[in-house]
């Protein structure tokens, strides 16, 4: 069964690049340009098997998007990450109390961010 991912940036480049390389591996990929299109999206119906955030967002940040994500029914144990340029323990700490399953600092290669996925989505 092919597993979705809801990709959240307001960087149309990283979108575009990493939806690419998702889309390559096999992956059906949704994306939302910012933390309010992205809930926006899960209110509707969908139930992606990962969702990767960027953290720094207009309208609604990676770290509220986290906590929303989390109070929602059927997503407590869906695994987020975050991708994002932050790298400082503090934020990373924030990320994990809000919710994030993992933590990547920008830029990620393609290989290593499926090896990434794989190992916190089975069966992917």
């Amino acid at each position: 069964m092919t597993k979705t991912i809801l990709i959240v940036d307001d960087s149309a480049t990283m979108l575009l690049s990493v939806r690419n390389n998702l889309e390559i591996a096999g992956f059906k990929v949704e994306t939302a340009e910012d933390g309010v299109k992205a809930l926006g999206k899960l209110k509707a119906g969908l139930k992606p098997d990962l969702v990767i955030t960027d953290i720094n967002m207009p309208n609604m940040n990676g770290m509220e998007l986290i906590r929303n994500i989390r109070a929602l029914p059927g997503f407590r144990f869906t695994p987020i990450l975050t991708l994002t340029t932050e790298s400082q323990a503090a934020k990373r700490d924030e990320g994990k109390a809000a919710g994030a399953t993992g933590w990547l600092v920008k830029p990620v290669g393609g290989a290593d961010l499926l090896k990434i996925i794989r190992q916190v989505l089975p069966g992917a």
